[in-house]
C-alpha cells in the first residue's frame, strides 16, 4: 500500500488542533485523523492523545488479527483513547472540556476496517466514483436524518459545528465501525471538516481521480485554503497498490 498525509493550520486560526498519523506494520496500514476542540492546548492535546493512543496500540499488536477481530480492536483502541483524554483533564484543569473527533482506518490488501466518532470523514474512491463511508455525528446531520431541515439548510445552520459524539467528553464513547471492501488501486481518504466544509464531494473526487497518492492531501488542503481556510485542514490517503506499481 502507498499512503500520504498532511495537515495545515488554515488561513485564519492561530493554532492547529488537528492531528494525523499514518503508520505501517506487517500487512497493516493504520491511518488516523483527529480534530480537537476546546481551544489551544486543550484541542490539540485531545487530538494528539487520540492519535498517540491508536498508534501505540497498533505497534503493540502481537500477531495478525482475524478479519472479524479488526473492528473489535478499533473499538477497544477508541475506548482507550477516550479514557486517556477524559482522565487527562482531571489532572490538567486547563484542558477541561476538551474533546476530539476520531476517524481511523486499519487497512490490509483485502479490506479496510474503520471506526468513527464526530464529523471527520472517510471516503473511498474506486471505479471512478467517490463514496462517503461514514456518517457525521453532529446536530445538523441528525436534523437532516429526521427530515427537519434540508441538506442545503444544514450547510448554513448556525449550529453546524455542534457534535453529538466526541472522544473525551464523557466517560464512555460509542463509535461507528465497519468493513470496507476495496480493490487494487482504490483509495481511502480520511479528512477533517476543515476540508469537507470547503470542498464538495465532486471536487474531492476530481483530485483523487487525477493526482498521485503523494499529491492528494496537499492539493486538497490548498483548495480548501483557497476557499478561505477558516478552519484547520487535514487529510490522509491510503491506496491499495504495491509500492511503485
Amino acid at each position: 500500500m502507498e499512503y500520504s498525509s498532511a495537515t495545515d493550520v488554515g488561513k485564519v486560526r492561530q493554532h492547529n488542533e488537528d492531528a494525523v498519523a499514518v503508520v505501517e506494520s506487517g500487512e497493516y496500514v493504520l491511518a488516523v485523523v483527529a480534530d480537537g476542540m476546546g481551544g489551544h492546548r486543550a484541542g490539540d492535546t485531545a487530538s494528539r492523545l487520540a492519535c498517540e493512543t491508536l498508534v501505540t496500540g497498533f505497534y503493540d499488536m502481537k500477531e495478525p488479527l482475524a478479519r472479524d477481530e479488526v473492528t473489535v480492536w478499533l473499538e477497544k483502541a477508541a475506548a482507550e483513547a477516550n479514557t486517556n483524554i477524559f482522565e487527562y483533564q482531571k489532572v490538567h484543569p486547563e484542558c477541561r472540556g476538551m474533546g476530539t473527533t476520531l476517524t481511523a482506518a486499519l487497512s490490509t490488501a483485502d479490506f479496510t476496517a474503520y471506526a468513527n466518532a464526530g464529523d471527520s470523514r472517510i471516503y473511498i474512491y474506486g471505479e471512478n466514483e467517490l463514496r462517503q463511508v461514514t456518517e457525521d455525528h453532529s446536530l445538523v446531520e441528525e436534523l437532516v436524518r429526521r427530515g427537519e431541515i434540508s441538506v442545503e439548510e444544514a450547510e448554513k445552520h448556525p449550529q453546524k459545528h455542534v457534535l453529538t459524539r466526541a472522544l473525551g467528553t464523557e466517560k464512555t464513547i460509542m463509535v461507528d465501525t465497519g468493513i470496507i471492501e476495496w480493490q487494487k488501486k482504490d483509495t481511502i481518504l480520511l479528512c477533517s471538516d476543515g476540508l469537507t466544509n470547503k470542498l464538495p464531494a465532486e471536487e474531492i473526487e476530481e483530485v483523487l481521480k487525477k493526482y498521485s497518492i503523494m499529491e492528494i492531501p496537499g492539493l486538497l488542503i490548498d483548495k480548501a485554503n483557497e476557499r478561505g481556510g477558516e478552519d484547520n485542514i487535514t487529510a490522509a490517503a491510503v491506496q491499495n497498490r504495491e509500492v511503485g506499481i
